[in-house]
């Protein structure tokens, strides 16, 4: 039996990636609550489509807002949410046109 390529393995591990990042149901979005902390989003709805820092001063929680485009399973509403010190402190859900 001939051992399997380099080729192969790298597609494979990207395979198990893509079906990681689809596990992260976009209609999960809508349980996501104030005060958890950014590792229980990641985990119950992926990484954002687009970070953008709001506060970042020396020696100060920093503040910033993660942005959720769009999706197949939710495809009207974009969800931003502000996080300061690393925990949920505001969820905006709005209709994207």
């Amino acid at each position: 039996m001939k051992a399997p390529s380099i080729t192969r393995i790298v597609a494979c591990l990207l395979a198990l990636g893509a079906a990681s990042v689809l596990a992260a149901d976009a209609g999960e979005r809508k349980f996501i609550r104030k005060g958890m902390g950014e590792g229980e989003v990641i985990l119950k709805i992926g990484k954002p489509d687009h970070e953008a820092f709001r506060r970042v001063i020396r020696g100060e929680p920093e503040e910033k807002t993660w942005t959720y485009f769009p999706h197949a399973r939710d495809r009207q509403t974009m969800t931003v949410l502000t996080f300061h010190s690393g925990v949920v402190t505001e969820i905006n859900r709005r209709i994207a046109r």
